[in-house]
């Protein structure tokens, strides 16, 4: 019954954190434990008392300071100045931007939103299919939760207690790695569609865009910078981030204005807001599942089924597809997490941060894919595309990723090499 109550109040449309804090109510209710009710409040609680969960809003208010502050097309500036002049050149400025942005933003939703305004238009304006050019910006959201910071790599670094800033860490080559695979991808499809060639920036152009553009690249370095020298925490870093993002925008680019940030800080709390409300109600959902003991009866499934890490990495990628197709990565994420994490690391001997970085870009995934595939939404609504037509675009993308993620799974060291961990 706790399991038709999920599913019947998933498939209704009731929000996912009501959906878990509901589940868990009811199985309390019908299972005859009802002192756990006692224990309810103080797991809400304790699933968000954590400090690291504090960057997911600094993070959510770096990357509405820098769109609003006019840092984000400074950044695309510098990106026309690196790649602009390759054949099918808007497509690489693209993704470098992206790159460029998921070391600020943390966010595929978020950055996809972003992007598909600043970049579909401009895209279109040159020759490029709008689907094509929402496709490239939705694919460059893929690189949101592996290249650091990443608010999936905060919340599953809280759940599965390892440091955040390692797993950041964890997140650098495959994330270089994915960048990588997409360029060969604009590649291939900017030969076969003959994509038009870009055109170099002027002198003065590139005098004026790079002198503009560092310092919005100073952003993602005092990121990445302060969490690899070890100068500061995540949380640190992402407040450093924010308070750099506002210092550019409002006194360098002149772009922020005061009026603008009452708008902005009740954007990011209300955004903030339900995925802290999201954490805590799946503390409460995870909480049941472990009192059930289903990561033991997962564990002897799995084992009937391969002894082999690699083996149980696919089939992971596998169902996690499936998953992220039909439930949003964070939910996803506080779901599967509890379940499959002890049997990754117990009885398969799997690294923590190999396994964290497969299980979220995985779950992103389905962020572009159908049925519910919000990001496909998200792409549409802001350029006017068709999801199907932007879906259809994305496949080489989506090809490439999955590609990635065999790779991932296959060799360790690409997660751990930067960290020192077998």
């Amino acid at each position: 019954m706790t399991v038709a109550i999920f599913a019947l109040l998933l498939l209704g449309a009731v929000p996912i954190a009501l959906v878990l804090a509901l589940t868990a109510m009811f199985y309390i209710q019908v299972s005859g434990n009802s002192v756990l009710f006692d224990s309810y409040p103080q797991q809400l609680f304790g699933a968000i008392e954590s400090y690291g969960l504090l960057a997911i809003p600094l993070f959510m208010l770096a990357g509405e300071l820098m769109n609003e502050g006019g840092v984000t097309r400074r950044l695309i500036d510098l990106a026309r100045l690196l790649v602009g002049g390759f054949r099918g050149g808007l497509a690489y400025i693209n993704l470098v931007a992206n790159m460029m942005m998921a070391a600020i933003v943390g966010s595929a939703a978020s950055q996809i939103a972003i992007m598909s305004r600043a970049m579909v238009p401009a895209m279109e304006r040159e020759g490029y299919s709008r689907s094509y050019g929402a496709a490239i910006t939705a694919a460059g959201g893929l690189l949101s939760p592996i290249i650091p910071p990443s608010m999936l790599f905060v919340l599953f670094g809280v759940m599965a207690q390892v440091p955040i800033a390692e797993m950041f860490i964890a997140g650098i080559l495959p994330g270089l790695l994915l960048g990588f695979s997409f360029f060969l991808t604009i590649a291939v499809v900017g030969l076969v569609q003959q994509y038009p060639k870009g055109a170099w920036p002027s002198r003065a152009e590139a005098k004026r865009a790079l002198l503009m553009g560092l310092p919005a690249l100073s952003i993602p370095l005092i990121i990445i910078g302060g969490i690899l020298l070890g100068l500061a925490t995540p949380t640190e870093s992402a407040a450093l981030a924010s308070l750099a993002a506002l210092l550019l925008g409002r006194f360098l680019y002149r772009d922020l204005k005061v009026a603008m940030l009452p708008t902005v800080l009740r954007r990011t709390a209300v955004n903030a807001g339900l995925v802290i409300m999201l954490i805590a109600a799946a503390g409460v959902f995870g909480w049941v599942i472990v009192y059930e003991r289903l990561p033991q009866m997962a564990a002897a499934w799995i084992a009937a089924l391969t002894t082999d890490p690699f083996l149980f990495l696919l089939l992971l990628i596998g169902v996690l597809l499936l998953v992220g197709m039909i439930i949003d990565g964070i939910a996803a994420l506080i779901l599967v997490v509890p379940i499959l994490l002890p049997i990754a690391t117990q009885q398969f001997g799997i690294s923590p941060y190999q396994f964290g970085v497969v299980v979220c870009l995985t779950l992103v995934l389905g962020l572009l894919t159908p049925p519910v595939g919000a990001g496909l939404y998200i792409a549409s609504s802001m350029t006017g595309a068709s999801p199907m037509r932007i879906f259809r675009s994305l496949l080489p993308f989506l090809l490439a990723s999955l590609a990635t993620l065999v790779l991932l799974a296959w060799q360790p060291w690409l997660t751990t090499a930067l960290i020192g961990r077998g």
